[in-house]
């Protein structure tokens, strides 16, 4: 592994948490390497936000560390969903309606994983049926950004494939290029809660990112407990895969005793963690004074996209990244949902270190993350492999050579080597 881009990528994201920039050299890196290929740099952002997550988690705690980060375990962890078995049972991670598309002009990506979603994909293309083929006849008879706009105006989510270039262009592109990596905001001057017993979270989340923040809160000793409506609860596989160590409950919340019930858990909550897309819940008043709440979601608060739903495999379709890990003859994907777990470990972070100053200084605390932030730090600000850092230029015998650095070096040794290639058989066959 590179411990330079390894190191980078951490320190990066433990500046914008306002982390103690010291702090960094208590991570170690370990593990095998080559692990989640990609031709973007997903394995840096994997370690890099669980590093975080760590570092995060021994800072609260007053521990020294240090915080191990081993490959094999972070890339098994952003693959949890395809290691799980239940009952020697494979879960069931897509729907067969959820996935690309052939669109008159293009491709198109659609998420139906939730039956409300499904039925609106169905209503808004016209096909009661829900066939595979009938769908693709569907999709085939519309542009990409056609079915985008059809299916979202009917409350479904498709998303239509874009370049790197196209995305950048895009209103909502230009909106999370324009925002930062995540917000961390102190709302008032609420006094500090110290608190006896674990930390209290309720989670008010879905698949994947959120569920996995709320997953690591509970591993490091949190009393996580999600809510869900009753009529819409998390899919099974899901569950079984993202709620470990948490419990979980159904309430109404347009139930008055239900939403009797809720307040009194958030009342005596320290972090509140929002899955939902930006808007769902202002008609809730989730405000406590000394709170942590924690929003992300799919595509930022701000932009024509703000208040849109979305998930993993839509962002990377959206942004370039399916373009960019893909091929001539059709879209690719991130080796692993990498938008979601590592958006879920840097919200763990997130929390911890909020939760860190508000015991210091007081206050109510606010933090904000989205996907497609993530994949906008994992497509531009992390450092992906470029061969023009270990090429250099020499004039010889031969002209102007442009050449591989070498590959063996250690502190006071070569640099380079001490003569270019000279001539084929001009040198005298003797000793220097």
């Amino acid at each position: 592994m590179d411990h330079h881009t390894v190191r980078t990528g951490t320190e990066s994201l433990w500046s914008a948490l306002g982390g103690d920039p010291a702090l960094v050299d208590r991570v170690s890196f370990t593990g095998p390497s080559g692990l989640l290929p990609a031709r973007l740099p997903v394995m840096d952002l994997a370690r890099a936000t669980v590093a975080v997550a760590g570092l995060a988690a021994v800072e609260r705690a007053g521990l020294p560390g240090p915080v191990r980060v081993d490959d094999g375990a972070v890339a098994t962890a952003f693959t949890s969903e395809r290691h799980l078995r239940i009952d020697g049972r494979a879960p069931v991670n897509f729907a067969p309606l959820s996935r690309f598309w052939r669109a008159a002009d293009g491709w198109v990506r659609t998420h139906a994983n939730y039956p409300h979603h499904r039925t609106a994909l169905l209503a808004a293309l016209g096909v009661p049926s829900g066939t595979v083929e009938s769908v693709a006849a569907a999709i085939g008879e519309r542009t990409a950004v056609e079915v985008e706009t059809a299916v979202y105006g009917a409350g479904g989510l498709a998303v239509a494939l874009r370049t790197p270039g196209e995305w950048a262009a895009h209103p909502q592109g230009r909106e999370v290029a324009g925002s930062p990596l995540l917000t961390r905001e102190r709302l008032d001057e609420a006094p500090p809660r110290p608190r006896s017993g674990p930390l209290r979270v309720l989670d008010l989340t879905r698949v994947l990112a959120g569920p996995v923040a709320t997953r690591t809160l509970a591993l490091l000793g949190a009393d996580v407990l999600r809510i869900d409506p009753p009529g819409n609860p998390e899919l099974p596989d899901q569950h079984a895969d993202t709620d470990a160590g948490k419990r979980t409950a159904a309430l109404d919340l347009d139930r008055p005793s239900d939403r009797r019930t809720f307040d009194e858990l958030l009342d005596a909550a320290d972090v509140l963690v929002t899955g939902y897309r930006p808007g769902a819940l202002d008609r809730f008043d989730l405000h406590r004074p000394g709170l942590v709440t924690a929003r992300i979601s799919a595509w930022g608060d701000g932009g024509p996209w703000g208040g849109r739903r979305g998930f993993d495999s839509l962002v990377q379709a959206a942004t370039g990244i399916a373009v960019v890990e893909g091929s001539a003859q059709e879209p690719g994907a991130l080796p692993a949902q990498a938008l979601d777990h590592g958006t879920g470990y840097l919200l763990a972070a997130a929390v911890l270190r909020s939760l860190t100053e508000r015991d210091r200084d007081g206050g109510t605390r606010l933090v904000r993350l989205s996907l497609a932030r993530t994949g906008h730090w994992l497509t531009h600000a992390l450092p992906a492999y470029d061969p023009e850092r270990y090429l250099t230029e020499s004039d010889g015998p031969l002209g102007r050579l442009r050449h591989a650095l070498p590959p063996v070096a250690y502190e006071g040794g070569p640099t380079d080597w001490s003569r270019p290639p000279g001539l084929p058989g001009a040198d005298a066959p003797v000793w220097l």
